[in-house]
């Protein structure tokens, strides 16, 4: 005759084990979702160029009170030389305080031998019972152990500012806007008109429209070749997971100029941007499978214009998420 042996479970336990297969199984479907926030043009990254003030921080506006995120991706190089904030290159790790730790003060070999053998000796002492002199008369009471410190403090400090006086840790350039990039040399300034403004307008709804419609050859028209680079690169991972961002009823809220100068032959203008949109994600089929075609969602943006000094349209050339 088998014998069946029966496992009981108590109640909370298998509560417990039931909640959790719960919380299992809601958030199954979450995990396999693909991500599309952010897939409006620029998918919400900072990227493009700025001239000579590309890793430079663009100044504050109403529109930005705090200025723009660093650049991400640009064409332009930076520079070799150690920027705002940044210390030169150092083969050496870096302490906590952003020292290199061979930059700081290295104690003379004598002193650090000397200090060590007499350290290793004042703690053998207390161990021991004998204070940290070891020998000294009245190092038994509490007063004489208390004055035993204070010499060997003093003696130490005496010691350090006679044998340890190396390299000190050199001062750290004050920090810019990013932590990185020399400021671009001194560029002519450039009055921007109300018709470049109205221009400025019109190519943030025409930008939305030609992506929407996946139009590159009307982006084509309206951006710079390393913008269009990174749009066709965006829309194309975009259908690789199936799926389309579609960005419809576009208005424009605020804007207000940032800075607008002329270098290299070249006009620039960055101007802080906010605006609100329908922002929809859409598979192959038009089912929303990310956004909402009722609620309107807002974005502040810095974009850089750029054109001929000697006139002609203005191509974006750059965009950066305010901060």
């Amino acid at each position: 005759m088998t014998r069946t042996t029966k496992t009981v479970v108590s109640r909370p336990a298998r509560r417990t084990s039931v909640l959790l297969l719960g919380a299992a199984l809601a958030l199954l479907p979450l995990t396999g979702m693909p991500h599309h926030a952010d897939a409006r043009p620029g998918g919400g990254s900072s990227f493009g160029s700025r001239g000579s003030r590309t890793y430079s921080a663009p100044p504050p506006t109403a529109t930005s009170p705090y200025g723009g995120t660093p650049m991400q991706r640009s064409i332009m190089p930076q520079s070799p030389g150690p920027g705002y904030g940044a210390a030169a290159p150092s083969a050496f790790p870096r302490s906590p305080y952003g020292t290199p730790y061979a930059a700081m003060s290295r104690p003379h070999p004598f002193a650090s031998g000397f200090l060590g053998g007499m350290l290793g000796a004042g703690l053998f002492g207390v161990l021991f019972g004998h204070g940290i002199a070891g020998g000294l008369h009245g190092g038994g009471s509490f007063l004489g152990f208390l004055i035993q410190i204070l010499l060997l403090g003093l003696l130490i400090t005496w010691l350090i500012r006679r044998f340890g006086g190396g390299r000190r840790a050199a001062t750290p350039m004050p920090a810019g806007a990013y932590g990185q990039g020399m400021p671009g040399p001194a560029a002519a300034q450039v009055t921007i008109t109300p018709d470049d403004y109205r221009a400025f307008q019109r190519l943030l709804l025409d930008i939305q429209a030609a992506w929407s419609q996946q139009n590159l050859p009307a982006l084509q028209h309206m951006a710079t070749p390393e913008m269009v680079g990174y749009f066709n690169a965006q829309l194309s991972d975009l259908a690789s997971r199936g799926a389309r961002n579609v960005v419809s009823d576009v208005r424009f809220e605020q804007g207000d100029l940032s800075e607008a100068w002329s270098e290299n032959g070249a006009d620039y203008a960055t101007v802080a941007i906010r605006y609100s949109m329908v922002d929809i994600t859409t598979d192959m089929t038009g089912r929303v499978i990310d956004g909402s075609s009722t609620e309107r969602v807002t974005a502040t943006e810095l974009w850089t214009f750029v054109r001929p000094s000697g006139g002609g349209a203005w191509l974006l050339s750059a965009i950066q998420q305010a901060r």
